[in-house]
């Protein structure tokens, strides 16, 4: 029924065009926040969302994963927004799927605005440019401490209908930091590095896993195993209690398994035991907190937009973590590993910092080569939306499943993230490739590698990402200097049918270290046969368990390559006991 008003509407809107009338206009979409949010005007990105379930609450139910989750949503910037005053949202304003507000369907819907809140950056380099910034929370728009939003409102959408007023009189509460245990720690420190860059204080924090028996053993040193990723609220998967047995199962439409939630904390506390078993190595273990008004994390280098986030982590960083719990803190004892943006950032880290890091694996990592930007040659194509034939075009799938449906194309990712904001400001993952890997705007912001809405790649821009951050090409490009010091480092894993299209830049960075000579490049590549994103290289368990074992997995490759590279007289003893 709403399906036959809805063509009823549009068909009714074109004969009125016809016929020389004009159409009814569209529903008007008016947001305010009273003095009692902030006595301040604000400047943000309004995020409108319209769904037509209730539950959970609309700015909860929009997911760039799940493109046929996800409910109509659209963005406007706003600035120096006042308290009191309402804001229209224009009818032009950008959407998804509906591409402008004015195309919204009429219909029931439950509806609420958020207003992710910009403050103003002066940087070092003159730049001056309005950001979300971190405020705990990992990067998350409807989820970021500060940001103001409307109660759900259930209303009739009618093009010619009244006004729908929201008022932004809710606001997310701060994040609690987690509590030490006898097992971990949090750090934060004030990186003199990121000020300097930002203008302002910026910190950067860590979790840090002890080995047992650290107190009883102050005359240990021990390897430091950096384990990159994704914002981590704690030390992932590690758990010194128990599954609880009154634990509701749910069901993970990832791995298709039943109970999932149960298989976390049995694997979590499995690992807790072999962690303080007698016979296990001691070792650290850090997760790093480096969100950024770009996005969950900085990827661990240093670039144009972002800054040197590289330098502050490995040479402020670690250092302090080593002093403070005992690290060897010397090349051949430290390690890195990661999965995903992890993936990526390990290899980065330890290409860029050849001679700080004895090892990288790296998982399912992000494109570490751009001839093969997930399904995009960024040398090559012209658009990166779309694959142009003799008469016809086809969309570039962005998402698949395991059975290789797709499930979104690039085109509707990136209209997704334009609409949760504009100049790279969306939180999302094709604009943080943007902010890392790009250069810097004229107007401050970075300066897009193709146009959101058109896909048109800009070459120069290529250019720039290939020679300072597209890994095999550095690699390759620098072999000369960098062989004798990566030899034996990089080793690479990846689902066959890794579900972002991430296998094939790992296919072309094979053939590209394996044609290095003088030295050869002597790593490894290992494939998931059917795997999906991210497989980490566990050829006997399936994704499901075995990203649940980053933090023992690589072990034993590990120990085998202090044994065979460690310096005469290295400390190979007090960490063992």
């Amino acid at each position: 029924m709403r399906m036959r008003k809805t063509i009823a509407a549009v068909l009714g809107a074109a004969a009125a065009l016809l016929a020389g009338v004009a159409p009814a206009a569209a529903t008007t979409f008016k947001v305010s926040f009273p003095k009692a949010a902030s006595a301040a005007a604000l400047d943000g990105r309004l995020i409108l969302i319209v769904s037509p379930k209730a539950t959970p609450e609309p700015r909860l139910q929009v997911d760039l994963e799940g493109t046929l989750r996800s409910p109509f949503f659209f963005g406007q910037t706003v600035e120096a927004m006042a308290p009191g005053t309402a804001v229209t949202l224009s009818p032009q304003a950008i959407g998804w799927p509906a591409e402008r507000l004015a195309a919204l369907p009429d219909g029931d819907y439950t509806v609420q605005a958020v207003l992710n809140r910009y403050e103003t950056f002066h940087r070092a380099d003159g730049s001056v440019v309005k950001l979300p910034p971190d405020m705990g929370e990992g990067q998350h728009w409807n989820l970021k401490p500060g940001n103001l939003y409307s109660a759900p409102m259930a209303v009739h959408v009618r093009h010619g209908g009244p006004p729908v007023v929201l008022t932004l009189d809710q606001k997310i509460a701060p994040v609690a930091r987690k509590a030490d245990t006898e097992f971990i720690k949090h750090v934060r420190i004030k990186s003199e590095l990121l000020s300097k860059y930002w203008g302002r204080d910026v910190y950067l924090g860590a979790h840090i896993l002890l080995p047992a028996g650290f107190d009883k053993h102050p005359e240990a040193r021990f390897p430091l195993m950096v384990f990159h990723g994704h914002y981590p609220d704690d030390i992932s998967n590690f758990r010194t209690t128990p599954p609880d047995p009154n634990l509701k199962p749910d069901y993970s439409e990832r791995f298709h398994l039943a109970g999932y939630n149960r298989i976390q904390q049995q694997e979590a506390y499995g690992f807790y035991q072999r962690w303080i078993s007698r016979d296990f190595p001691r070792f650290l273990v850090i997760e790093i907190e480096h969100a950024n008004p770009y996005y969950d994390d900085s990827y661990a280098v240093n670039s144009a937009n972002l800054g040197p986030y590289g330098d502050a982590i490995n040479k402020e960083l670690i250092p302090y973590i080593e002093k403070q719990f005992r690290g060897i803190g010397q090349g051949w004892a430290r390690f890195t590993y990661g999965g995903s943006t992890g993936g990526w950032e390990a290899m980065a880290t330890q290409v860029f910092y050849p001679d700080m890091y004895n090892g990288a694996f790296v998982a399912c990592p992000d494109p570490i080569d751009f001839h093969a930007y997930t399904t995009i040659n960024l040398y090559e194509d012209k658009n990166a939306f779309y694959a142009q034939g003799l008469v016809n075009r086809i969309e570039r799938p962005a998402q698949r499943d395991y059975m290789g449906q797709t499930h979104s194309t690039q085109r509707e990712q990136n209209r997704m993230e334009a609409v949760l904001g504009d100049h790279a400001r969306s939180g999302e993952q094709y604009d943080i490739w943007q902010a890392v890997f790009g250069p810097q705007g004229p107007d401050g912001y970075p300066k897009p590698i193709f146009d959101k809405l058109t896909g048109v790649i800009d070459p120069e821009v290529a250019a720039y990402w290939r020679e300072h951050f597209d890994l095999t090409h550095i690699v390759a490009r620098d072999w000369a200097t960098l062989g004798p010091k990566l030899k034996g480092k990089l080793h690479i894993y990846v689902g066959s049918a890794d579900t972002y299209f991430l296998t094939d830049a790992v296919y072309i960075a094979q053939d590209t270290l394996s044609s290095l000579k003088d030295p050869a490049w002597g790593g490894e590549v290992a494939y998931g046969d059917r795997a999906e994103h991210c497989w980490n290289g566990d050829p006997k368990l399936p994704n499901a368990y075995s990203r649940l074992h980053y933090n023992t997995m690589y072990l034993p490759k590990i120990l085998q390559r202090i044994e065979e590279t460690a310096p005469p007289g290295a400390d190979l003893k007090s960490w063992r006991y």
